[in-house]
């Protein structure tokens, strides 16, 4: 594995993502479920976005229309928006349990797929993988920055808790994830 490619790649994907919409989701699904949940759906996700990436590139955009991956991807902000925002209906229990089994690792998992499908850094992770011929490292660097940023989020959100009360976290995160849905369904109607 060419370590070069694989910092270079770190460095280009960290940076991209920092501040993005995925470590703010990552927050704020933190602070609707347990964050080790969390992190698994969106590990997956991203492990499963990047092979995509450096495995079928843009062969992935012929198949799946961006369109439509966009569509769908503003519709689910929209729903998690207007469930979080309400507080949804999970709730832990005394133990820390959920009390629902709606699957916050599915949950995490499609918000972060659907969501980062086509976007910038899946682009650049396969722009990379095709510029270098070290298709493990880019894989490796994109997946590794990609869960450093996300783990950041996750931490921030879960710090943010023990400062503002949890009501008031859903509704800015419900706020949040509102924006987003409206963003891309908005990037949706105003492409070309």
């Amino acid at each position: 594995m060419d370590s070069a490619v694989l910092v270079t790649t770190f460095g280009i994907i960290f940076l991209a993502e920092l501040g993005d919409k995925t470590q703010l989701t990552a927050m704020a699904l933190a602070t609707r479920y347990p964050w080790k949940k969390v992190f698994i759906g969106i590990a997956v996700a991203f492990a499963v976005l990047n092979l995509g990436a450096v495995l079928i590139g843009k062969l992935l955009f012929a198949i799946l229309p961006l369109f439509w991956i966009k569509l769908v991807s503003g519709v689910l902000f929209l729903f998690f928006g207007i469930t979080t925002f309400r507080g949804g209906e999970d709730h832990e229990d005394g133990d820390g349990k959920r009390a629902s089994a709606r699957g916050p690792v599915v949950t995490s998992f499609f918000m972060i797929l659907l969501a980062e499908l086509g976007d910038k850094t899946q682009l650049v992770t396969t722009s990379l993988a095709a510029q270098y011929d070290s298709t493990l490292a880019v894989f490796t660097g994109s997946t590794l920055a990609l869960w450093l940023v996300s783990l950041i989020g996750i931490f921030l959100g879960r710090q943010l808790m023990r400062v503002v009360p949890l009501a008031t976290i859903h509704k800015a995160a419900g706020l949040l994830f509102f924006l987003f849905g409206i963003i891309i369904l908005y990037q949706v109607v105003a492409a070309p």
